[in-house]
């Protein structure tokens, strides 16, 4: 793969090399049929890992059996086959294979070698540039790229594929604590070297909450951990059993309060039945766009303000023997969950001194923090330049309720700040949720990754043609 911006007009610009502009790739070099130049730009040193997939410590699994992995829509269990090609876990049947929770460093190492396996068979050719973009404006029939190198580049097709970034520490006075004293979940080399004798702190019980803890005690950490959140809610397992047979389309037509009731009794009739509520869950995974799109603006507030921690917790679950051990910390008294408002954190003899409101005033004293709070979606606190850039000069607008871009539901195609869709820039992926609401999990990324390849590939070769 190359790395020269020097290639001309790129007819397909990706901006992102994580886990969804490497399924984009994928998805643009299968369908291609001429010599179209695709160019990807990612600063990180290794694409297709991202946020989620840059862990190499084995304890950090997937949430998601392998045989539900694929990158290929059409071929279910290309990741089964992978790992089975790759001898991972050769002790086990394609069976048991296929409902295994594998390390997520495998995952990236799959998606690398499909693209490798797609590069190898396309006539379209794929550079990789490895910087950021800062910008992107119209210019002359093309639009135009601003690198971090001060390099520039033109495109016909650009998909922002920019993958997530961290919420910042909500805690007052934390933006002023020193370097070391404080480390984020996705910085997985860093949460390890805080493993030691004292007592941490993790903000946040979400599903990066428990890759923090998992790396502390896999390092060796000796002293408690402190989880602090707002409702102290951590996710909830994964369980098999006999499937929830239910018809879930009447749902789509009912409020927000009428689904919350109809799930109770589906999930109480499930239990008689012998049938784990996670089966009635699944019931409705295919349905989670249709589900936030059908609800009217009001019950999507009602959403985001009441339901949205328990259906995080119920939704995005974890390995079952994950679970076991958070639950056994927990009754050892290595870890606490602590639901509470957090005031503010200042350094105090050597120690960060973390206080909590309430009667009478809570305080821990802690070696160091670590920052769990999750993705951010909220379109003006975004950090990347890139999306900052587009927002302020009305190439983009906030997705509904201020999340994220606006984007078409039914292509991916972004809307600008007067409500024109762009007829050649799309974008993929969390940045999506206020439109979707289901758009961070790979179900979802491969779907759109596919059909935006495919829009994009066939407006390009249909020009050339």
């Amino acid at each position: 793969m190359g790395h020269s911006a020097n290639f001309g007009v790129a007819d397909l610009a990706i901006i992102g090399g994580g886990a969804a502009g490497t399924l984009l790739a994928l998805h643009a070099l299968r369908h291609a049929r001429r010599a179209l130049r695709v160019v990807m730009y990612e600063p990180a040193s290794t694409i297709a890992q991202g946020i989620a997939y840059a862990t190499p410590w084995p304890e950090h699994l997937l949430n998601v059996p392998a045989g539900r992995m694929s990158a290929l829509p059409e071929a279910p269990d290309d990741f089964v086959d992978y790992l089975q090609a790759a001898g991972v876990h050769a002790q086990d049947s394609r069976e048991a294979l296929s409902s295994r929770f594998v390390a997520r460093r495998e995952y990236a190492a799959y998606l690398q070698q499909r693209l490798q396996d797609a590069m190898a068979a396309s006539p379209a050719q794929l550079q990789v540039y490895p910087q950021a973009v800062l910008s992107l404006q119209r210019d002359e029939g093309c639009l135009q790229l601003c690198c971090a190198d001060g390099s520039r580049a033109r495109a016909r097709e650009v998909v922002l594929a920019c993958g997530n970034s961290m919420r910042p520490l909500p805690v007052p006075g934390g933006d002023t604590l020193p370097r070391g004293r404080v480390a984020e979940a996705w910085d997985y080399e860093g949460v390890r070297l805080l493993a030691g004798e004292g007592d941490l702190g993790i903000i946040g019980s979400g599903l990066s909450m428990v890759d923090t803890v998992l790396a502390l005690f896999a390092a060796g950490h000796q002293g408690t951990v402190h989880v602090f959140s707002r409702h102290a809610l951590m996710p909830l397992p994964h369980a098999h059993g006999a499937a929830a047979g239910f018809d879930p389309q009447p749902l789509l037509a009912m409020t927000l309060r009428q689904r919350v009731r109809a799930l109770r009794q589906h999930a109480a009739q499930a239990a008689r039945a012998g049938i784990p509520w996670q089966s009635v869950m699944e019931r409705i995974r295919p349905l989670g766009q249709a589900l936030w799109r059908s609800l009217d603006e009001a019950d999507q507030r009602r959403f985001l303000r009441h339901v949205v921690r328990y259906w995080d917790v119920h939704r995005h679950r974890i390995a079952a023997p994950v679970y076991a051990q958070l639950h056994q910390a927990i009754a050892d008294g290595r870890l606490q969950l602590h639901r509470t408002r957090l005031q503010g954190v200042r350094e105090h003899d050597g120690a960060l001194c973390l206080t909590a409101r309430g009667e009478p005033l809570r305080q821990w004293s802690l070696a160091a923090l670590v920052n769990a709070t999750g993705v951010e979606t909220r379109a003006d606190a975004l950090r990347n330049p890139l999306l900052r850039q587009m927002l302020g000069t009305g190439l983009a607008r906030a997705g509904a309720h201020g999340l994220g871009l606006d984007s078409d539901a039914d292509s991916e195609r972004l809307y600008d700040a007067g409500g024109q869709l762009h007829a050649d820039i799309a974008v993929l992926g969390s940045l999506r949720i206020g439109t979707l609401w289901e758009s961070l999990a790979v179900p979802e990324l491969r779907q759109q990754a596919a059909h935006a390849a495919r829009a994009a590939v066939d407006k390009l070769e249909a020009g050339l043609s």
